[in-house]
């Protein structure tokens, strides 16, 4: 399972943070429909935002039966299925080549690249979990 969550004290950090994985699960699911929103992301910084601030939200979602698997997965190190993978950098590349097409600057295209570039390494270097069938 994932890791034990522990609350903050500080009541502001504690709203700020529900705010913000709230947020966050909104952002998940809309990503599920919408090809251009990631999923996995916002699902993960919104379990980060529940372990800080919400034992009850957090274990909610990560025991969720639609959204949890996607969770429990990245966190127990077991990793990111390769079809996720693949579509994530698609995705992700097909979104920075408009971007790059739309915006003339040219150290705002050099830093959507570098992050591009970074984000795909990052995503290579996981773990990659066998496909479910």
């Amino acid at each position: 399972m994932a890791r034990e969550p522990y609350e903050t004290r500080n009541p502001l950090l504690r709203y700020s943070l529900l705010a913000l994985g709230w947020l966050s699960v909104a952002l998940g699911v809309l990503g599920i429909f919408l090809p251009v929103l990631p999923t996995t992301p916002f699902l993960l910084l919104a379990a980060a935002c529940f372990m800080r601030s919400s034992r009850r939200f957090y274990l909610w979602l990560v025991e969720h039966p639609r959204l949890g698997p996607w969770i429990r997965d990245y966190l127990s190190g077991e990793g990111i299925p390769r079809r996720a993978k693949g579509y994530a950098i698609a995705l992700m590349w097909l979104s920075i080549a408009i971007s790059c097409w739309l915006v003339p600057l040219i150290w705002a295209r050099a830093f959507m690249l570098t992050s591009a570039v970074l984000v795909t390494a990052y995503i290579l270097r996981q773990k990659t979990l066998p496909d479910r069938r």
